[in-house]
């Protein structure tokens, strides 16, 4: 069937020029918008990073309009598009299906600390007023254990509740080493890259192990619940496949959960904080005000206030910073392969 302006298109919305276009459904295929439908309003933007964070100088991510908002379209450049597809999901999920339904208006946040030198953190802190968490990046390639016990010494002078991320980056050995000379904090999330890695360490220490990686890049997310590997799972809307997995994965896992970014732009951001304030119970801060690490956002950023942040829709601004026209078109392309594996499932 071949879809004209006008012709009860369920997907069909204005493009940037006023026009519908015209394309072609498959009553055989999953009801998602066609991928030229969903690249009429794209846009792809390069946002200038505050301080370097996960290797990162500038993010770049692709947004479009729905029929319910704006959705993201972000994953990180070196994912491959299987992986990537998960984050289009989202994006769709969050522009023609729109947020679930809340159970709170707003959500705390924690407070995060890049692998700076224990001199700058008092400078990132700032940017998250009211936070009484923070989780603080450790681990960092080319740096040693006692940069990461200055740095998380640092930020507990000025915050009560810490919480570090190694990434998983440490052996067993050494997460045991790092841990007992970091001290007391609320959790370590994702200390060793496996999810053997981390059993063998929660088995050890007193303090909780949470679950990043070792769910929302395996194949099967439950596996860290019963091989008992961790105590809280870190979930990601964009990487897991949008909010409403999300919270369908919450259930199953039966475990304390925080809503964490994947260094989402506002509209990125707005899917997070939606899930984050549809969960039946949230008892830890959660990662969502990264828009602070940003030195441009593609609208106002969720920036903590008492810290937490507000549930709100988004609208990007006007003047957004577009990328160049050569990352325009890789964008493109790859959208279009993440939209034929999600065709495909």
């Amino acid at each position: 069937m071949v879809y004209q302006p006008g012709n009860n298109n369920p997907f069909a919305i204005p493009s940037k020029h006023g026009e519908m276009p015209t394309f072609v459904v498959r009553a055989s295929k999953p009801q998602l918008p066609p991928v030229d439908v969903i690249l009429e309003t794209a846009e792809v933007v390069s946002l200038p990073m505050r301080t370097r964070f996960r290797g990162i100088a500038v993010r770049e991510a692709m947004i479009f309009r729905g029929l319910k908002g704006w959705g993201e379209f972000s994953p990180f450049l070196e994912y491959d598009d299987v992986e990537s597809a998960n984050w289009l999901a989202a994006g769709i999920e969050a522009a023609w299906q729109g947020p679930p339904p809340a159970v709170r208006d707003t959500v705390p946040v924690n407070a995060t600390v890049p692998a700076v030198p224990a001199s700058e953190v008092a400078e990132i802190l700032a940017r998250f007023p009211g936070a009484t968490t923070a989780k603080v990046k450790v681990a960092e390639a080319g740096q040693t254990l006692h940069d990461d016990v200055e740095r998380v010494a640092a930020v507990r002078e000025l915050i009560p509740r810490v919480r570090i991320d190694a990434n998983g980056a440490w052996d067993v050995p050494t997460a045991l080493e790092a841990i007992s000379a970091i001290g007391d904090v609320e959790y370590v999330e994702q200390p060793c890259a496996s999810i053997k890695e981390l059993a063998a360490v929660r088995r050890v220490v007193d303090v909780p192990i949470a679950a990043d990686e070792s769910i929302r890049r395996a194949e099967d997310p439950l596996l860290v619940a019963r091989a008992e590997a961790a105590d809280i799972a870190v979930l990601k809307v964009a990487p897991l496949g949008g909010m409403r997995k999300v919270l369908a994965l919450n259930t199953a896992l039966k475990m304390d959960v925080v809503i964490s970014s994947a260094l989402d732009t506002a509209v990125g951001m707005a899917a997070s904080v939606a899930t984050a304030a549809a969960l039946p119970m949230l008892d830890h801060a959660c990662g969502l005000g990264t828009g602070a690490l940003l030195e441009r956002d593609v609208a106002p950023s969720f920036v903590p206030r008492r810290g937490a942040v507000s549930l709100r829709l988004v609208t990007p601004d006007d003047d957004l910073p577009l990328a160049a026209p050569d990352r325009v078109a890789w964008w493109e392309a790859r959208l279009r392969r993440c939209h034929a594996i999600l065709m495909a499932r």
